[in-house]
This record gives structure tokens, C-alpha cells and sequence, in this order.
């Protein structure tokens, strides 16, 4: 019986409306967060004749490097909860065409991820950190790729989580832990995957105009039920970017992108540094809205 009473208690406070905390904004919230281009182009002509040569710009392979990046979000805010969805768009390519031999094309970025979930606004600090939310949430996802790589399948995972995490700060965007179930289809037979996660996203202005930017996310696999050569024992992302406007809401971002994984059959760690600057256009189309 105590532990009925125990159960009780905590369904009643896990679903109390946050009505109880003060009236909270509602609404959709649909935002272009991010959608970047970078181009880059060197082309050398008779770059072989001028071999001998001490400046690289005459001896230089020709190459071509393209990538675009978007970041989509559709959120409705009810007075204690939020139904989020989110796409996720990255692509690039560098093409390099040296002075003897054949031309090399390497994928650089290649992610096509949709995300909806469930959060139950539970809590709310309002003079703390600038304020933020808190409360459970789960969420539903697909995770492919526009081109499989060479001699390998197509990504296909499906994935959904299960944690708490402090939302819509003004300093602190996003600070989560959660369990990871996947069920990645990539390989025949499909392998499913228990794995934890924890994810950071600060946000702040500097200055009229510049906003810095750091994202982080640790994943850590614990269980697949079939093995393959490609599982991972764990991964992190690190992201760092400064967006300076130029006009509206068009900016420059200079970045930095950290990301190292560690295979569970494999000796080194895997890793990769991108640095660069994007050129940014974000815009808020719909904003959720403070009763009156």
C-alpha cells in the first residue's frame, strides 16, 4: 500500500500543470535556425610545367570543397508541455584534382536526421541563469544519409530516448541526460542498441550583433544485440561558433567542430577537426506568445 501511495505522489507531481509555478508563454514556435553554406575553389593551370617553382600557387592541386548545412524547428508550447520537432540537413564535398594522378572526391558531411518528442514543462526558474525550464521528456527519431559511402550500406537507425533536461534558457539552452534505445537498420540483421546520453547547448551575446555558441554531446553505447565490425563504444561532439550579423539576418560565423569516436573493435580513436567559416541565415517565423 505505501508503495501505491509513493507511486501516486510522484505521477501527481511529474504531471501537475506548471500553472501551479505562473502562467507560462504558448504557441508555435517555428524557427529557420540555421541554414549555411561554405564554397571554396582553387583551380591551378599548368600547375606541372611549374613544378620547380618556390610559390605554392603556381604548383598547387586544383579543388573544389562544398558543403551546406540546415537546421529546422517546428515546436508547439502548450501552458505545461511542448511537442517539438526538429530537421537536420548536412552535406558536403571536396573534390580534389592533383597534378598527376586521378581526381578524389571525400565526403565530408553526410546526415539526414528528423527528431519529434515530448516535454512536460514541469518546472520553471525564473531568476537563476537568466531562467529556464526543466522537466522530463522522450523523444522519436530517424537518422539516414543522402549517399551511402563505397562498399557500404545506406545509415538507417531509428532511435528514441528517455530523460530530464533544462530547456529555452536565456544563457542555457539545452542540458540533458537520457537513455538511448536504436534500432540500426544499416546492417542485415538489424542490431538493437542500448546506449546513455548527455548533451550541453550555451548561448550568449557578446555584444549588439555577436552571438557565441557551444554545443556538446557524449554518447555511450552499452549493449547491441548483434555485433558488427563498425559499432562504436562511445562518441563526442564538440561545436564552438561566433555569428557576427552583417545585415538582418544574414551573419558570418566563424567555427571550430570537434568530433572523436572509439570503434569497439578497434585500437585508435577515431577523430575529426573542421575549421571554417559559414556564411548564416537564420529567421523566426512564428514565436509562442505570453498570455495576457
Amino acid at each position: 500500500m505505501k508503495n501505491l501511495l509513493c507511486l501516486a505522489f510522484l505521477c501527481s507531481v511529474f504531471t501537475l500543470p506548471l500553472s501551479a509555478w505562473g502562467q507560462n508563454s504558448a504557441g508555435w514556435k517555428v524557427e529557420l535556425n540555421r541554414l549555411a553554406f561554405n564554397f571554396t575553389s582553387t583551380e591551378v593551370s599548368y600547375a606541372q610545367e611549374y613544378q620547380d617553382f618556390p610559390d605554392a600557387r603556381l604548383t598547387a592541386d586544383s579543388q573544389t570543397s562544398i558543403s551546406g548545412e540546415l537546421s529546422a524547428l517546428g515546436d508547439y508550447y502548450s501552458n505545461n508541455w511542448v511537442w517539438t520537432n526538429q530537421l537536420q540537413l548536412d552535406y558536403g564535398k571536396t573534390r580534389i584534382r592533383p597534378v598527376e594522378g586521378e581526381t578524389l572526391t571525400n565526403e565530408n558531411a553526410d546526415k539526414i536526421a528528423f527528431t519529434t518528442g515530448y516535454t512536460q514543462r514541469l518546472w520553471r526558474v525564473d531568476n537563476w541563469m537568466g531562467g529556464f525550464e526543466a522537466g522530463p521528456f522522450a523523444t522519436l527519431g530517424y537518422e539516414t544519409e543522402f549517399t551511402r559511402l563505397e562498399n557500404s550500406p545506406r545509415r538507417k537507425i531509428y532511435r528514441g530516448t528517455l530523460g530530464v533536461k533544462i530547456f529555452d534558457g536565456v544563457l542555457l539552452k539545452d542540458l540533458y541526460a537520457a537513455v538511448v534505445g536504436e534500432a540500426d537498420h544499416t546492417y542485415d540483421p538489424a542490431s538493437q542498441k542500448l546506449a546513455w546520453e548527455a548533451g550541453l547547448k550555451l548561448q550568449t551575446q557578446l555584444r549588439e550583433g555577436v552571438n557565441a555558441e557551444f554545443t556538446a554531446k557524449w554518447r555511450n553505447y552499452l549493449h547491441e544485440s548483434t555485433r558488427q565490425s563498425t559499432d562504436l563504444d562511445y562518441e563526442l561532439e564538440l561545436d564552438g561558433r561566433l555569428n557576427v550579423a552583417v545585415y538582418k539576418n544574414l551573419s558570418v560565423a566563424p567555427f571550430i567542430n570537434f568530433y572523436t569516436a572509439q570503434g569497439k573493435y578497434i585500437g585508435p580513436r577515431g577523430q575529426n577537426v573542421y575549421v571554417g567559416v559559414a556564411l548564416s541565415f537564420s529567421h523566426i517565423f512564428m514565436q509562442p506568445q505570453k498570455p495576457e
